[in-house]
């Protein structure tokens, strides 16, 4: 990897995004009950990859912005 910590944070934040939406994804098929689990448990899945999507990149950011 590159020694510049900007690239790294940049994919990082990236692949957060990824795993949330594939985490959505998942959740929605087993909602739908193709998986056999029970419904509850891809609720729980869309909940927490909407969090990992939406909310957890920009919490990411914040911090490691570059101080003024």
């Amino acid at each position: 990897m590159s020694a510049d910590p900007a690239r790294n944070r940049f994919f990082i934040i990236q692949a957060v995004r990824f795993a949330g939406v594939a985490q959505v994804i998942l959740g929605m098929v087993i909602a739908a009950g193709r998986l056999g689990l029970p419904e509850w448990v891809g609720w729980v899945l869309i909940a927490n990859g909407a969090l990992d999507a939406f909310v957890i990149p920009q919490v990411l950011a914040r911090r490691w912005r570059t101080p003024k």
